[in-house]
């Protein structure tokens, strides 16, 4: 095919079980599931890294978490590594870049390469057109949280529709296209538009109003919580997950009217990519969000692939990753993939995912309960290799075997060989893939970064 359009939509915090491609119980994503049935769908996507940060950097680098440093060693994107938007340039493609999350943004050195880029943030959207804001303004109920000041329960995917339909105005010329969006929701704290708080409370002990505010009070109090021993009861996991279904429906029914507005253009061949940066916890190992573990929660998350008007090797249900699929992408558009991580998936599979996170503390904990205990996460840094049917994961502090789906019992002494042969997968892995191109860069966050990550509950 000829050089498609590609526009790769990034949601936040999706775990693939809570979806409608995943089986969920709940029909949280029709669309996304009538989008994979004319095209590719797959539940068994494995993130690159268990959070924003060093997913990103990967997807728009495809270089691994640690080769790239971004999330692992450090913030800033070096300069000596080139970007996925570079190589889209150089192969004749305008590139263009829509973040609601501060990870993705100039702070971090990943908006290198767009032609076009834009972040948006509580303090940076009183740059969009007049016009703009004031359609917000009268759907604000419909699209977010109502008139509040607490900007932590505001939705932007309606912000980010609205900027992105001006931009593809912008955009229909001869000249290819890379549009990277990446939409915050359903992060935390799962706080639904109001035409949105009560899909799914008819089944759960709380008013759709108590149940938002208990997820807000979750979301400002998850260290004390977690520190605490996570205990939540019946109820109050009911109201949470209902929250954060109901965002992920949200979402879900906005990048329908996003495609919907795509596929009314006068557009070349358009290829549209829909997936997650990461998963989310919710009680497993004692935890919420998604930090410290790389467990399916945190790792396993949905990928739709629309438009491409070729054969695959892979099917719904093999594993792949972030890489493989902006790799193949790359090719069909002619684009130079020299040192990608990735395979193109019309011709490879891969044999096995791997996913890493960077160090971590536990001091926030410590705070809280003096006798919390940190032995069983690893440390400072980790990471994991999963297959079919196990996850294998190792740090300086030790290693792990599971037998998928079991992610709480080590059975590396029933299945010593096992282990040993994925230990020995993972080294040659590292050595080919991992080694950081150099020391990683720390930056030095404005104080709009920095107020978009408290909101996210990022920093203190």
């Amino acid at each position: 095919m000829a050089a498609p359009n590609v526009i790769w939509i990034t949601l936040d915090s999706v775990r693939s079980d809570h979806t409608t491609i995943g089986g969920y119980e709940r029909d949280t994503t029709p669309y996304l599931a009538d989008l994979a049935s004319a095209g590719f769908g797959f539940d068994t996507c494995i993130s690159h890294g268990n959070s924003t940060h060093p997913s990103s950097g990967t997807i728009l680098t495809g270089l691994s978490p640690s080769r790239n440093t971004v999330g692992i060693t450090g913030d800033v994107l070096p300069d000596s590594v080139t970007t996925v938007s570079e190589r889209f340039s150089e192969a004749g493609y305008h590139t263009a870049c829509l973040s609601r999350n501060s990870y993705v943004s100039s702070a971090t050195g990943l908006d290198r390469g767009f032609d076009r880029f834009q972040w948006l943030a509580s303090e940076t959207i009183t740059e969009l057109p007049l016009s703009t804001l004031i359609k917000y303004v009268r759907n604000i109920r419909t699209h977010s949280a109502g008139l509040t000041l607490d900007t932590a329960k505001h939705a932007s995917p309606y912000l980010m529709n609205e900027t992105a339909k001006r931009w593809l105005a912008d955009m229909r010329t001869e000249q290819p296209f890379f549009f990277y969006l990446h939409y915050n929701e359903p992060h935390r704290p799962y706080y639904p538009p109001l035409s949105y708080i009560d899909k799914y409370t008819d089944d759960i002990e709380m008013s759709p109003r108590e149940a938002a505010e208990f997820a807000l009070d979750v979301h400002y109090n998850m260290e004390k919580i977690v520190a605490n021993g996570c205990e939540l009861d019946d109820r109050e996991w009911a109201a949470l997950r209902a929250m954060y279904d109901a965002e992920i429906a949200y979402t879900d029914e906005m990048i329908e009217r996003l495609v919907d507005h795509v596929r009314s253009l006068p557009l070349e061949e358009t290829v549209i990519v829909v997936t997650a940066d990461h998963g989310e916890l919710f009680g497993e190992y004692g935890l919420l969000s998604h930090s410290y573990v790389l467990t399916d929660a945190v790792t396993r998350v949905p990928l739709v692939l629309a438009g491409l008007n070729e054969e695959l090797t892979v099917g719904e249900d093999d594993l792949l990753q972030h890489t493989d699929v902006m790799r193949t992408l790359l090719e069909v558009a002619g684009a130079d993939t020299d040192g990608m991580l990735g395979v193109d998936l019309r011709s490879e599979q891969r044999e096995y995912a791997v996913s890493q996170r960077g160090p971590v503390e536990f001091d926030e904990f410590y705070e809280y309960n003096e006798d919390f205990d940190a032995s069983r996460f690893h440390l400072p840094a980790l990471t994991a290799l999963r297959t079919d049917t196990y996850r294998y994961q190792e740090s300086e502090s030790g290693s792990d075997l599971f037998a998928l789906p079991d992610e709480e019992s080590d059975v590396t002494e029933d299945r010593p060989e096992i282990a040993a042969e994925l230990s020995g997968s993972l080294e040659k892995w590292l050595d080919e893939h991992g080694q950081p191109v150099g020391a990683g860069e720390r930056g030095e966050f404005s104080g709009a970064v920095q107020r978009q990550l408290r909101d996210l509950g990022y920093v203190d």
